[in-house]
């Protein structure tokens, strides 16, 4: 055993805030490039301090239980970055590169600086405290090659697990799109303005809140398909009766996120008073429409790109009401077929979320035996044992 502060040589970075220049030549390694790897990108013309090849970089600032503190990035050539503040470089002839990286990338004994409520600063005494397992560099060549080899197999199968995880939702929104599209005679397209009795909106004021009260939503409240009774807030009688003007939602009112994360859609399936923000538009269907084959259509990818071609504005899009109003939808005439498809659609709903959730615990599966290949490496175990996986 040893201390990076006992085998390595320890570098602090300079602030580059000034001398940012997008035409720049030289990458300023900072906190966004080490932990996207290299692929968010800042520009300097000035290289306040030069990093060479095989040099690791390291984040020494974060939020509380932020994903970057303390990880590395291997610099892979000379003459074209620069190394920012609160971002240390390390350089050793002691360790095996690759090696090194591996053992100090996200290092318990770093992490464990970080309380998760304030932000985590790493110091340098901390960084130069921090123990280093380093056997002679003929093991550490070994164990990398072991790692290399296995790291390998454990990335393909996490990426073919996130790849099996997106093209879940995108066969299960293609399904939609066939039962949301038809030209029979027995089908109608009408515009939302044409099958609601309401489209409204909740109030323009500025809500002020209290630990009890009345209910009152905003588009936080809206998930895909259900309301988040959870997290509500409250207000007061007096703001409850100022309201009275605005229509007070009822069981099977659609709720719709119209400002910020907009076109996701939820059911008011319980009989309770409560208010709205303006955040949310109220949607009330004519008998001529299923409430639940309504919801199912406005959390379709069809709806969405509907909704994408109406938001107004700069900044945090917005979907204004008379926008809402002109999106069309086709449906069945007969009441009697739109529930037969919002019921299937139901079926589908929860086949591709228990689908969703087999792979999800692949992946978590993946990740643990990614920390455990780690923990034997790093421990002298590895060395001795043939390593394989099946995933």
């Amino acid at each position: 055993m040893t201390t990076l502060g006992e085998s390595c040589q320890f570098f602090n970075g300079k602030a580059h805030e000034k001398v940012i220049d997008a035409e720049g030549q030289f990458v300023v390694v900072n906190s966004k490039f080490i932990s996207q790897e290299g692929r968010v990108l800042k520009f300097t013309g000035k290289q306040m301090f030069p990093l060479y090849e095989d040099d690791i970089v390291m984040v020494m600032s974060d939020v509380p239980n932020g994903k970057a503190l303390a990880k590395c990035y291997i610099i892979e050539e000379n003459d074209k970055y620069s190394l920012n503040q609160r971002i240390c470089a390390i350089r050793t002839t002691e360790f095996n590169i690759r090696f090194l990286y591996y053992q100090l990338n996200r290092h318990p004994y770093l992490l464990a600086f970080n309380n998760g409520e304030n932000q985590t600063n790493l110091r340098k005494g901390d960084i130069l405290n921090c123990p280093l397992w380093k056997p002679p560099l003929d093991i550490q060549e070994q164990i990398v090659e072991l790692l290399d080899e296995t790291l390998e197999q454990v990335n393909s199968a996490e990426s073919n697990i996130v790849s099996n995880i997106n093209n879940t939702e995108k066969l299960f929104q293609s399904k939609l799109n066939e039962l949301f599209e038809n030209e029979d005679e027995d089908w109608d397209t009408k515009t939302f303005k044409e099958v609601c009795s309401v489209i409204t909106d909740g109030t323009h004021q500025t809500p002020k809140y209290f630990d009890s009260g009345y209910i009152f939503l905003s588009s936080k409240n809206v998930t895909t398909g259900k309301i988040d009774w959870e997290n509500i807030k409250y207000i007061d009688e007096a703001q409850h009766l100022k309201m009275y003007k605005r229509l007070k939602p009822q069981k099977n009112d659609i709720l719709l996120a119209k400002n910020g994360t907009t076109g996701v859609a939820a059911i008011v399936d319980v009989d309770k008073v409560f208010d709205i923000y303006v955040s949310l538009a109220l949607l009330r269907p004519t008998e001529t429409i299923y409430p639940y084959y309504f919801l199912h259509f406005i959390n379709s990818l069809k709806a969405k790109k509907q909704f994408n071609k109406r938001l107004i504005g700069v900044g945090v899009p917005n979907l204004h009401l008379k926008e809402i109003k002109e999106v069309v939808i086709s449906f069945p005439k007969s009441i009697d077929e739109q529930v037969k498809i919002a019921n299937y659609i139901d079926e589908l709903i929860e086949f591709r979320d228990s689908l969703k959730d087999t792979y999800q615990n692949k992946l978590e599966n993946v990740r643990e035996l990614r920390e455990a290949i780690f923990q034997k490496a790093f421990t002298g175990r590895i060395i001795n044992q043939e390593q394989s996986i099946t995933v």
